[in-house]
């Protein structure tokens, strides 16, 4: 029933664009950056995870793993390339969005000469088996995997943040960033640390709807604007606000591809972040930007 098929699809896709969200309102929330090159780096991860499916076609650890590391990898040399040399200079926001967009352009163009145009396909590293919840409610193997390796990954950076020292000073860096500089907080080594992790969301994330859409050179252009909606309608910065919204679009996009069909997702999903700035300016979530202002 259409019912249940869109409560299992509103959660998968939630739990895999809460990764992307997260990522972006933590960026923007400690650095004061919009990160342009997700995409870049979600593709990039999605091809990692293919060069590892290769390798260990069968073990869906090493698969995950492969995205994952690729994507930390990227957010560092992102971190690298367009946060270190330009985080003290003049109009830093608009520098580090051109940078990061370049970033994104250049690194497509880069896989495309590398992989080629093809697309690449990841086995369903999580098998084909179906599970019955109730009478109306199947769930296959690659969804309730990805759920449940969302989750995991989200409790434990969140336990991370909230538990070691380096998760304690990008929280610093989140809720006044002016203050952690002042009391002497890194904020070069504390940035290579946020564009890892947050890469690494990508990274899983990448994996994830890979095995569904695929990879290619351009695969991470959609899924940056997904993110960025779903950061948006929650508040950049707010990662409560990214975790609701990403829910509330989640169900929009499940809902609108069973009723009114794929092609209306986008047109729906903008209008909705729309109605919700209209009613919440700064999202759902959002936080003041007086720290960066």
């Amino acid at each position: 029933m259409i019912d249940g098929y869109v409560l299992v699809s509103a959660v998968t896709l939630a739990s895999i664009y809460g990764l992307l969200a997260i990522g972006i309102s933590i960026v923007w929330s400690s650095l004061g950056m919009l990160n342009m090159a997700f995409g870049f780096t979600f593709a990039a991860s999605g091809y990692g995870a293919w060069y590892i499916a290769q390798v260990f076609p069968n073990s869906a650890t090493a698969v995950l793993a492969g995205g994952i590391l690729t994507g930390a990898i990227m957010g560092a040399a992102t971190c690298a390339v367009a946060f270190i040399p330009l985080h003290d200079k003049p109009n830093f926001t608009v520098r580090a969005l051109i940078a990061t967009l370049a970033i994104s352009l250049l690194g497509s163009q880069a896989l495309l000469a590398v992989f080629g145009p093809r697309v690449k396909a990841l086995p369903k590293i999580f098998g084909l088996r179906a599970f019955e919840l109730t009478e109306d409610v199947v769930i296959t193997a690659d969804k309730l995997g990805s759920v449940a390796s969302s989750i995991v990954l989200l409790l434990l950076v969140l336990a991370w943040m909230k538990t070691s020292r380096r998760g304690l000073e990008i929280r610093a860096m989140m809720q006044n960033p002016e203050g952690a500089a002042l009391v002497g907080i890194g904020v070069r080594s504390t940035a290579f640390a946020v564009m890892a992790v947050t890469g690494a969301l990508a990274g899983l994330a990448a994996v994830l709807l890979s095995q569904t859409y695929f990879v290619s050179p351009y695969s991470g252009l959609l899924p940056l604007i997904k993110g960025l909606i779903v950061a948006l309608a929650g508040g950049l910065g707010s990662v409560s606000g990214a975790l609701i919204a990403a829910c509330v679009l989640g169900f929009t996009e499940a809902a609108t591809s069973a009723v009114l069909g794929g092609q209306y997702v986008l047109i729906t999903q903008f209008g909705l972040i729309i109605a919700i700035l209209l009613v919440r300016p700064r999202g759902i979530g959002g936080l003041l930007d007086e720290t960066r202002e």
